[in-house]
């Protein structure tokens, strides 16, 4: 008779919590077994706790839900060891100790990024809109790029038959100017913090510093506004330094994404996420992106057949930490 002792015991990964920390807020959602959908996603923002073991405390209080077992988020910063300090937040934290703290079999955290990358191979057609380009290339090298707190960028590299995603701060690269009047830009936002990474000026503070740039390069003071009182403004079409500063945010996102679909031969298609372009709307599509994305030389042609498609599902980076853990209850000796 078959032992079926095995088969039919309970899979002790589950819940499995999965998360997505950014600078600004913190989304939680919880998967209670095998085969099923995320429930209960939650946006928290981390101002409001000392750390990511309050806030997901204060999580599992309001859903009420199980403890979990198992554990993945992505964070904004460099992974790399046991500490972890974020780069436009103030949390720190070893990931043993808080793996303990929680009291969970496993704990994964990566970048917030790298888990985006793994969510690409799973979203569905009405996930993401096309702005520009051709067909995406089956097998093909795959880029990730998108503006929010930060600027983040990551991609997917084929590995027998399935990908492997990349983490690194391409963020924090240097800004290359394409126009005269991009290299009077950051050059001004260089006064204030010297080196100007892609970040500066393609972020949500970037899109700030580039409205304060446009002003005092066109001889007037203004009071500074937010990011999101900057895109309302230019999206109303209301303000004209507003509607600058987003467009020039939008070229120089399509110059950085061009240079990364060069780099990792991203004929897959280069998907754009993050906090800021998904709310733009056709105004993206009409904005200088995809003009700026082919202008490169004697590779425009081969840029004009890459796509470039704006992720527009709800809590993508929660699907790629699900993924993740998918990923690690698969691997040999578990």
């Amino acid at each position: 008779m078959m032992n079926t002792a095995l088969s039919s015991s309970p899979d002790l990964s589950y819940p499995r919590l999965v998360g997505d920390i950014g600078g600004t807020n913190a989304r939680f959602a919880m998967i209670l077994g095998s085969g099923q959908p995320m429930v209960s996603a939650r946006t928290l923002a981390c101002a409001d706790y000392p750390g990511p073991a309050e806030a997901i405390g204060a999580y599992l209080a309001d859903t009420r839900l199980p403890p979990p077992r198992w554990c993945a988020f992505g964070i904004a910063n460099p992974v790399s060891g046991d500490l972890v300090r974020m780069t436009n937040h103030h949390w720190q934290f070893s990931i043993a100790a808080l793996r303990d703290t929680l009291g969970l079999s496993v704990l994964q955290v990566v970048n917030d990024f790298t888990a985006l990358a793994m969510a690409i191979p799973a979203l569905l057609p009405d996930d993401v809109r096309q702005v520009g380009g051709g067909t995406a290339r089956h097998g093909a090298a795959i880029g990730l790029v998108g503006p929010g707190t930060g600027l983040g960028i990551s991609g997917l590299i084929p590995c027998q038959g399935d990908y492997t995603p990349l983490a690194g701060e391409g963020g924090h690269i240097t800004l290359a100017a394409r126009t005269r009047e991009e290299a009077a830009l950051i050059d001004w936002v260089g006064n204030t913090y010297g080196h100007v990474s892609a970040e500066r000026l393609i972020s949500g503070l970037g899109l700030e510093n580039l409205y304060l740039a446009h002003a005092a390069l066109s001889g007037r003071t203004v009071d500074p506004l937010g990011a999101a009182q900057i895109s309302e403004q230019a999206l109303r079409g209301g303000d004209a330094l507003c509607l600058q500063a987003l467009n020039s945010l939008c070229a120089f996102l399509g110059t950085v994404a061009a240079n990364l679909a060069l780099i990792l031969g991203a004929q897959g298609g280069m998907y754009i996420g993050g906090g800021i372009i998904p709310k733009l709307g056709p105004f993206f599509d009409r904005s200088p992106f995809r003009a700026r994305f082919e202008d490169k030389g004697r590779f425009q042609d081969y840029l004009r057949q890459i796509p470039t498609l704006v992720i527009q599902a709800r809590h993508p980076a929660l699907l790629g930490a699900a993924r993740a853990l998918a990923r690690h209850a698969q691997a040999p000796g578990l």
